[in-house]
């Protein structure tokens, strides 16, 4: 049976790594959290201990090794800004790290995170859980060997209330912005359906708004992501929180559905050896590195939803 720890057990994507730990055949030995509103746990893994305070985790993990009871991986929903400490913890602690998105803000963390693979014989895998979902590994297929330029739009609206900017997600410094934090997964999915970005524009960045451009090899992307419940289109305004649309050349792909159990494929992925690791993250993460550092410019292709924020 697959052992798991789990840092960040009180965290908005934890209930989802739990669940795939169960439909995985797994358990959680371990989990941690700042927070005690974990009661999630008691659907999976009432059995697991549970800590407070991270050096009593700390000691109970290395408990867990020096008494012969390995841990297989320890799966991180920490924090984005803490990311990086935390897959640095797992390794040496001699056991294999899952990261949530973003793996880390800054392309030059990977570096490191590979320098510690090296010196302790562990991996980290991400969750790039858009890369296994049916809909967009046929999209990759159908234009994977094309010599066409495709138009990509993106637009990307989910809801969030006031208590987003007073917790760690608000603050660009932990979160990454808006770009790193809800966007970083559609970045990968650009890259790797349409191949890697070689220009990368900025034409909005706010605490609610991000909105560029990218030319991939493939495709010239025009992007657009929200916080902002105003910013949804009539059409759904008051039946919906999120909005959420890709068209190539004008069509829409459908990929709505199937989102459910993109975590659970993802851990039975790693499990069998073939989880995304640290080559496969980074160009998502150069993406919205230089996002984030990129001077602000108009151009013919600002999104349609940004030119009307721009506007309001």
């Amino acid at each position: 049976m697959t052992t798991y720890a789990l840092i960040g057990a009180a965290g908005y994507i934890a209930p989802r790594h739990m669940r795939a730990m169960a439909e995985t055949g797994g358990k959680l030995a371990v989990a941690y959290d700042p927070n005690d509103s974990v009661g999630i746990m008691d659907s999976h893994f009432p059995d697991a201990e549970f800590f407070t305070e991270f050096e009593l985790f700390d000691r109970h993990v290395d408990a867990l090794r020096r008494g012969g009871r390995k841990l297989d991986y320890m799966s991180i929903c920490s924090p984005n800004y803490l990311h990086d400490a935390h897959c640095r913890f797992a390794l040496r602690s001699g056991v294999d790290a899952i990261c949530e998105k973003p793996l880390v803000l800054n392309p030059g963390d990977i570096d490191d995170l590979a320098g510690i693979e090296r010196e302790t014989g562990r991996r980290i895998s991400t969750i790039l859980q858009l890369r296994l979902h049916p809909a967009i590994i046929a999209l990759r297929d159908r234009f994977a060997n094309t010599n066409k330029r495709h138009k990509v739009e993106l637009t990307y609206i989910t809801s969030r209330g006031r208590w987003y900017h007073t917790s760690w997600k608000g603050a660009e410094h932990k979160s990454g912005g808006v770009a790193t934090n809800i966007g970083v997964h559609f970045f990968d999915m650009l890259s790797f359906v349409f191949g890697p970005a070689s220009r990368n524009e900025a034409h909005l960045r706010e605490a609610e708004r991000a909105a560029g451009s990218l030319e991939c090899e493939r495709a010239d992307v025009s992007w657009f992501l929200s916080l902002d419940r105003n910013d949804l289109p009539e059409s759904v305004k008051g039946k919906k929180t999120t909005y959420r649309s890709i068209t190539v050349d004008g069509e829409e792909v459908e990929f709505s559905e199937g989102f459910t159990d993109l975590h659970t494929r993802s851990y039975q992925e790693i499990v069998a050896g073939r989880g995304f690791g640290l080559d496969e993250v980074r160009p998502s993460i150069d993406i919205v590195s230089t996002f984030r550092n990129a001077p602000i410019v108009r151009s013919n292709g600002v999104h349609a939803f940004a030119q009307r924020a721009m506007h309001k």
